[in-house]
C-alpha cells in the first residue's frame, strides 16, 4: 500500500510538469493596463507623466521597442491573450459589443460578443497543470457564462461584461463582481490590494497566475485625487502647457501631453504596480516570478474632440490601425533577471500565450499564431516571422473607418474599405506614417495586398458588406 502511494505521489507531481526543485515553474504576474500608450511612461519617453516604479521595473527586464497589441481596441487583443490566436480567428474584431453603424457606406460584420467556452485559455491551460488562477479587474470578453471563472480563473474579483468602470473609479463601484468598499476608495488601489492579498494568502507550494487588469487609465478620465495636485501646478509651471492638435481626417489628434487629470490616473497605476512588485519581494515571490507589463491597444490620442493623451511622434491613437492604435508599451522580467535588455523584434500580444506556457513547461497542442518569446530572451534569436497582420472591419468612435494593416519587414500597408484604397509607408525611415509611398512603389503595395487577402483567407476573416441602404448626404 505505501508503494502504491508513493508512486501515486511521484505520478501527480510529474503531471504537474517539474521533477525536482529546480524544475519548479514560475509563478505568472500579468499586469495589462488599459489604453496605455506607447509615450505614457517615463522610460518609453514621457516628459509630463511620472512612473518612478515602472522606470525601475524596467532596468531589470526586457524592454520591447516594437511591440504590438492584437487589435487597436480592447477586446480583441483581451481575446488574443487568453488564447494566443490571431482576433481574425476567434472572431472577435471590435470592442465588445461595439458600435454598428446603419447610415454608413459600409456594414460592420457579424463578429462574436463573448469569448467562446470551446476556446483554450492560458488559465485553463495553467489551472490543468497545476496552478491556481486568479483574475483581477477588467474582462470585457463576454456578460454572465463567459466570465473569468468560466475560462480557467479560480478567483474572479471585478471581472465582467463592461469595459469602463461603470461606477467610476471610486466606490461604490457598480460592478457585480465587486463588492464596495468604503465610499471614496479608489478602484486601481482595490484592485491591486486584492492582487496582494491573493498572493500573500496563497499556498508557496503551489505556482499561481495572477492577472491584474487594472481599468485605468480607460476613460471616464477621472482625477486621482492623491496625484492631481501634483500635475497641475507642474502644469501650470510649463512653458508648453495648451493643447496642440493635428488633423487626422474628420478627427483630431493631440500631440501634447498636458492633461493632469490623466497624468494622475498614470501615476496611480504606477504607484500600484510598485505595490504589486514589493509585496512580491517581501514574500520572496519576485525572483522565481515571469512578470508581464503590457497594454491591450495604443493610447486615446484621436479622437472628435480633445483625447487625453499623445503618442507623438506615432500616427493617430486607439481605434486606428496607424502605429499610434496598436504599438504599445511593454516590458516581461523573466525568473532571475536583473538586467534591462532591450527587444527590437516585432512581436504581438498572441506571443504571450505560449511564451507564458514555454516557461511554466507546458506543451501546447492547439491552434495558436503566437511564437514563444524564450528562444528569444535565452539564445537572442530571431522570431521566425515574415509579417504581423492586424484586421478592424469596423467603425469606430475615435472616427477609424474600416481597415486591415499588413507589416512585412520594414514596410506596411493599411487598406481601407470605403475608398478601396491602400497606403504604404516604410516605419524604418517614417514612425510617424507621413509618408504616403503607395504611388511611388505601386508593385510592393499590390504584393503586401495580395498577402493581406490570403491572411484573411487563411484565418477565415470576417468581412465588411456594402450598405444597400446608404443614401450620401447632398452638399
Amino acid at each position: 500500500m505505501k508503494k502504491i502511494f508513493f508512486l501515486l505521489l511521484v505520478f501527480l507531481y510529474n503531471s504537474c510538469g517539474y521533477k525536482d526543485k529546480s524544475d519548479v515553474p514560475p509563478n505568472v504576474i500579468f499586469i495589462l493596463v488599459d489604453d496605455l500608450g506607447w509615450k505614457d511612461l517615463g522610460y518609453s519617453g514621457s516628459e509630463f507623466y511620472e512612473t518612478p516604479n515602472l522606470d525601475k521595473f524596467s532596468k531589470e527586464s526586457f524592454e520591447f521597442t516594437s511591440a504590438y497589441a492584437a487589435s487597436s481596441v480592447c477586446s480583441p487583443t483581451r481575446a488574443s491573450i487568453m488564447t494566443g490566436k490571431h482576433p481574425a480567428r476567434v472572431n472577435i474584431t471590435d470592442w465588445i459589443p461595439g458600435v454598428d453603424p446603419k447610415n454608413r457606406p459600409l456594414l460592420g460584420p457579424k463578429d462574436l460578443h463573448q469569448l467562446p467556452l470551446n476556446e483554450t485559455t492560458v488559465a485553463e491551460k495553467l489551472r490543468d497543470n497545476g496552478y491556481k488562477t486568479f483574475y483581477a479587474g477588467k474582462w470585457h470578453l463576454g456578460s454572465e457564462g463567459y466570465y473569468p471563472e468560466d475560462n480557467g480563473f479560480d478567483i474572479n474579483i471585478g471581472g465582467f461584461e463592461k469595459g469602463s468602470p461603470m461606477g467610476g473609479y471610486y466606490s461604490p463601484y457598480k460592478n457585480p463582481k465587486l463588492i464596495d468598499g468604503p465610499k471614496g476608495e479608489y478602484l486601481t488601489d482595490r484592485l491591486t490590494n486584492e492582487s496582494i492579498s491573493f498572493l500573500e494568502n496563497h499556498n508557496q507550494d503551489q505556482p499561481f497566475l495572477l492577472f491584474l487588469s487594472f481599468y485605468n487609465v480607460h476613460t471616464p478620465i477621472q482625477p486621482n485625487l492623491d496625484h492631481v495636485d501634483y500635475y497641475k501646478n507642474k502644469l501650470d509651471n510649463s512653458l508648453n502647457n495648451e493643447v496642440i492638435t493635428r488633423k487626422e481626417g474628420d478627427a483630431q489628434t493631440v500631440i501634447n501631453q498636458v492633461n493632469y487629470n490623466y497624468a494622475s490616473m498614470i501615476h496611480a497605476m504606477d504607484e500600484n504596480v510598485g505595490k504589486l512588485i514589493e509585496s512580491l519581494k517581501k514574500n520572496d515571490l519576485y525572483e522565481n516570478s515571469l512578470i508581464i507589463f503590457s497594454s491591450d491597444n495604443g493610447g486615446l490620442s484621436t479622437q472628435r474632440r480633445v483625447a487625453p493623451t499623445s503618442v507623438t511622434p506615432l500616427r493617430a491613437g486607439k481605434g486606428y490601425l496607424y502605429e499610434g492604435g496598436i504599438r504599445i508599451p511593454q516590458l516581461i522580467k523573466t525568473p532571475g533577471q536583473k538586467v534591462n535588455k532591450k527587444i527590437n523584434q516585432v512581436t504581438v500580444s498572441y506571443d504571450l500565450f505560449p511564451t507564458i506556457l514555454d516557461y511554466a513547461g507546458i506543451k501546447n497542442n492547439t491552434l495558436i499564431d503566437g511564437k514563444s518569446l524564450l528562444p528569444v530572451f535565452n539564445d537572442h534569436v530571431k522570431l521566425e516571422r515574415n509579417e504581423v497582420f492586424w484586421h478592424f472591419p469596423h467603425y469606430h468612435g475615435s472616427l477609424w473607418k474600416p481597415g486591415s494593416a499588413l507589416r512585412v519587414g520594414d514596410y506596411k500597408l493599411i487598406h481601407f474599405y470605403e475608398s478601396s484604397q491602400s497606403e504604404l509607408y516604410n516605419l524604418k525611415e517614417d514612425i510617424g506614417e507621413k509618408n504616403d509611398l503607395s504611388l511611388i512603389y505601386p508593385k510592393k503595395t499590390e504584393e503586401l495586398l495580395n498577402r493581406l487577402i490570403i491572411l484573411k483567407k487563411e484565418m477565415n476573416a470576417n468581412n465588411v458588406e456594402v450598405n444597400p441602404n446608404f443614401k450620401p448626404q447632398k452638399d
